[in-house]
């Protein structure tokens, strides 16, 4: 059976790019297009795996990872932030919110599958 993955980010293109990636690499493609949706997307669809954009509007990612973190079913469900931002301190942020590892924009989707198989393993 295939990974589920829930993409949370509220760019259609990178949301695009990521669904096309992911799919040809043989997962599931959940989408949410902000945090607050990717919340009640989380609940509904029971991903394997999520990969967030930290930058968006109504709750931001990290909002997004703490919401998450707080549900015991989700506690160590692979949270993988894809963003721009290259901060220590915006990574050490995500980190201390729950999330599991910081991928930057723009992605290489044979590392980015190469994550997913480490963390998701």
């Amino acid at each position: 059976m295939s990974l589920k993955i829930l993409t949370v980010d509220d760019s259609r293109t990178m949301r695009d790019m990521l669904k096309l990636a992911l799919t040809t690499a043989g997962y599931l493609v959940v989408q949410a297009i902000d945090g607050m949706d990717g919340l009640e997307v989380l609940e509904r669809e029971i991903p394997d795996l999520v990969i967030t954009d930290i930058n968006m509007p109504k709750l931001d990612g990290y909002g997004f990872i703490e919401g998450a973190r707080k549900n015991d079913r989700f506690r160590v469900l692979p949270i993988l932030v894809l963003t721009t931002e290259s901060d220590p301190e915006k990574k050490r942020r995500a980190r201390t919110a729950g999330a599991t590892g910081w991928i930057i924009k723009p992605f290489d989707p044979v590392k980015l599958v190469d994550v997913i198989r480490r963390v998701a393993a």
